[in-house]
């Protein structure tokens, strides 16, 4: 490729780059490019928004560049103000490390592992807060902090900024120093943390890195960013069926965000399909990279199958009920049998009515033992919109 050409492909969906002209004349170096993306495991699993900034760097892996993925374990104990309106909650070192295990083992499902240092901030961090932290915090203003917009809207509703959220840009930016990052990558809320590695590159004598936002991706109720807190995200470790009935839901707006951030697809060729095709192409193509292209194929015709056709579902796991199960509530047993992934998912599925047993929603407050009426005979049970089971009593 030319360097217009990368610039196109690299500068797809971005919505800043400081600068276009810096990474041109770092492209046309020639120079391998030491791409960083931080990430502070505050939680076990990833969304699709998190795989934004991963495909991002997958790009320019593809494009021959050295990816630096540091895994925040120092700075998860501070918490990233970033976009919070109130203080993040303080893990232990335990949860922080097993998240990061799991984050590392999902971001690998994007990011090519041969071309990816992973390198942990701990490392560093740990003794510039012993040695270098005076000197650093005479060079940065307390004016220069507080004009990030994230405080501003903190201190006029009068909730509580701490002092280590106040050093965390500090610490963000020192990683930059000691990975030699040539180019960092954010969502569209860190910009500040992001020139701020600039400027202590700059200050230690080294060439600042680019830096480049990317996009919050909006989620399945198309207005808030994907968040689990907002249930309204597509996890990375979803089943395919999950995945694939997750992405029909998305309206068809959100959709093309999800191609141009997503995929390399060319839009204006997509949008020439009818939008039900469009969307269905995005779910075989995304589930095709989180799982396989045989799962995506069967997603597909499962959904034609059921949803379009309105044909039974074929296929249906069957489920033996045990005796000790049918005096547990359902919330629980929908948990037991992975149609739920945690009993307040369950529960609201249940008061949203989306529980049924043939054509008969479940109460929130019945028990399993519901099924005795059944007799030997197996019963369909639906959970929400794309999950299918027959069950038994035992």
């Amino acid at each position: 490729m030319t360097v217009d050409e990368q610039l196109k492909v690299l500068g797809r969906g971005c919505v800043e780059l400081v600068s276009e002209e810096e990474l041109k004349k770092k492209l046309s170096s020639g120079k391998k490019l030491r791409v960083k993306l931080g990430v502070d495991p505050t939680s076990p699993d990833l969304h699709l928004g998190h795989s934004v900034p991963l495909q991002k760097v997958r790009a320019f892996q593809d494009l021959g560049h050295q990816a630096v993925l540091i895994i925040g374990d120092f700075t998860t104990r501070v918490g990233d103000p970033s976009g919070r309106d109130s203080t993040r909650p303080v893990l232990t070192k335990e949860d922080i490390e097993a998240n990061a295990k799991t984050y590392t083992d999902q971001a690998f499902k994007v990011l090519d592992r041969e071309k990816t240092e992973v390198v942990y901030n701990s490392e560093w961090l740990e003794p510039f807060m012993e040695k270098k932290l005076l000197t650093t915090l005479r060079s940065h203003t307390v004016q220069q902090i507080l004009a990030r917009e994230d405080f501003q809207n903190r201190m006029g509703a009068n909730s509580p900024i701490t002092m280590l959220e106040l050093l965390y840009p500090l610490l963000q930016g020192y990683d930059s120093v000691a990975v030699k990052a040539d180019v960092e990558l954010g969502g569209n809320d860190q910009l500040f943390n992001l020139l701020m590695g600039r400027k202590m590159q700059k200050d230690d004598g080294q060439d600042s890195q680019i830096a480049m936002t990317l996009p919050l991706l909006v989620g399945l109720d198309g207005e808030k960013k994907m968040s689990k807190s907002y249930d309204n995200y597509i996890g990375l470790t979803d089943s395919p069926r999950e995945m694939f009935g997750k992405l029909m839901r998305i309206s068809d707006d959100a959709m093309w965000t999800y191609y141009e951030l997503l995929t390399t697809e060319d839009i204006d060729a997509v949008k020439a399909l009818h939008p039900m095709e469009a969307k269905k192409s995005l779910g075989e193509k995304l589930v095709t990279r989180f799982h396989s292209s045989d799962a995506a194929s069967a997603e597909r015709k499962f959904f034609d199958d059921t949803f379009s056709k309105r044909e039974a579902p074929k296929d249906v796991p069957e489920v033996r009920v045990s005796q000790e199960q049918l005096d547990i509530p359902w919330f629980q047993f929908l948990v037991e049998i992975e149609a739920a992934k945690s009993k307040k998912e369950a529960r609201r599925l249940l008061q949203q009515g989306a529980v049924k047993l043939g054509d008969s929603k479940v109460a929130e407050t019945a028990k399993v033992s519901i099924l005795k009426d059944a007799g030997e005979q197996p019963v369909s049970l639906k959970v929400g919109k794309h999950r299918f089971y027959n069950l038994t009593v035992a």
